[in-house]
């Protein structure tokens, strides 16, 4: 490589930064959510590591490992965690009003399997998952970004499907929903591409809602008015 080029590449990576799929819209926190992450964050709350992450030793115990990325207020994470106490979750979300809800309604709950991120969901599989050490990956109502212009926004791409992938293990779990039908056909395009998942509905298809996945307000109030919402179950091979 010539001294030009060396000289040119800090430019051209700035240049060349990742595309997020999230704007970080912080909202305005409650003054109980403030305390939340006084109060419960040394509980709950996991900081990037940069290197992979013992989280067995982070819970105590050796069991399932499901990654809810996206998980917005944490009802749905909170349904699981009371449900599913076998399991221990990892919650991702990057907006701190949800993360402050969840902090005080987990600490309200006595929670033990549960731990959560703050922080890029891109950067915490990639650093501090350590390859097959998943059992599942829900993503529940990612933002659509409808414009045809920020469908390059979108969480659901063939890299970041590789990455998990990569940290899935084999026969474990990849659960998507959304309620828009355009969001349904790019997921479609993408994992079914991908040659480590198969589809439970097979090609293009999608299941009922599954027992696990609560029903929010907010869908049930779109079904009522006869909007359409799609579960994607994807197997790793």
């Amino acid at each position: 490589m010539s001294d030009r080029q060396d000289d040119a590449a800090p430019e051209a990576s700035a240049r060349h930064r990742p595309i997020r799929s999230f704007v970080l819209r912080q909202g305005r926190q409650t003054e109980a959510q403030k305390r939340a992450f006084e109060l419960h964050w040394p509980a709950y709350g996991l900081e990037h590591a940069g290197q992979p992450r013992d989280f067995d030793a982070v819970f105590g115990r050796s069991a399932p490992r499901v990654v809810e990325i996206g998980f917005g207020n944490g009802e749905q994470l909170l349904y699981a965690c009371e449900r599913e106490p076998g399991r221990d979750f990892i919650g991702i979300e990057v907006h701190g009003p949800g993360v402050g809800r969840l902090l005080n309604a987990a600490a309200a709950a006595g929670l033990r399997n549960l731990r959560v991120y703050q922080h890029d969901a891109v950067e915490v599989l990639r650093d501090d998952v350590a390859p097959g050490s998943l059992d599942e990956v829900r993503i529940y109502f990612p933002d659509p970004w409808h414009k045809k212009r920020h469908h390059k926004r979108r969480l659901v791409q063939p890299a970041f499907v590789d990455l998990l992938c990569q940290r899935l293990r084999p026969g474990g779990l990849l659960h998507l929903a959304t309620d828009w039908e355009n969001y349904a056909e790019h997921l479609w395009d993408v994992l079914d591409a991908e040659p480590r998942l198969r589809n439970r509905a097979g090609p293009r298809g999608t299941m009922p809602r599954p027992e696990w996945r609560r029903q929010t307000h907010f869908e049930t109030r779109g079904l009522k008015l006869g909007h359409g919402v799609w579960d994607l179950l994807y197997d790793r091979t």
